[in-house]
């Protein structure tokens, strides 16, 4: 039996095509990765909001989100949300709002997609029974910025919506 084996022109048609295949795939594949870790975070923002809006109904005590560093303050102007967000019990009511030790942790999530997530609130504060919580638009932008920004927007009544644009307006990320 003789053996056969591969010539040299072959082997360059055959790598040749697997390199312009793996050509077209890798930006396919780099959107979908872009794409599930903003949906990653998103839901994340969107599942936290969930949790206080019904902690507080469970607890009849305000429940806060705020962004933090650390998860024992919540920070100002000085930070955003991609530094983390956490929700906690506010059980002394002071203002400005912050987390006392003894005030339990319910959520704390410190983002990891690489992108940055601004808010028009510093806080949101959900509050039991019929009363108005805190309201306001949280956008998620990554490196492709406003093409692909995605914003929870939270309602009076503490209800998130994911979208894509702003109301009446395209969503901007910052510079």
């Amino acid at each position: 039996m003789s053996q056969r084996g591969h010539t040299l022109p072959e082997l360059a048609a055959a790598l040749t095509v697997a390199a312009i295949l793996v050509g077209l795939a890798v930006p396919g594949f780099e959107r979908f990765l872009l794409d599930s870790r903003l949906t990653a975070e998103v839901n994340a923002f969107v599942g936290a909001v969930q949790r206080a809006r019904s902690e507080a109904a469970k607890r009849a005590r305000p429940i806060v989100l705020c962004k933090t560093v650390d998860f024992e303050r919540c920070g100002g102007s000085d930070i955003d949300y991609h530094a983390g967000w956490m929700v906690f019990v506010d059980q002394d009511g002071e203002k400005p709002v912050s987390r006392s030790p003894d005030e339990p942790l319910i959520v704390a999530h410190r983002p990891t997609f690489g992108g940055t997530i601004s808010a028009n609130r510093a806080l949101f504060e959900f509050r039991p029974f019929r009363t108005r919580s805190t309201n306001g638009t949280v956008t998620f932008c990554d490196r492709r910025g406003e093409v692909s920004a995605r914003a929870v927007i939270v309602s009076y009544t503490g209800r998130p919506r994911v979208a894509t644009h702003g109301p009446g307006r395209p969503l901007t990320c910052p510079g």
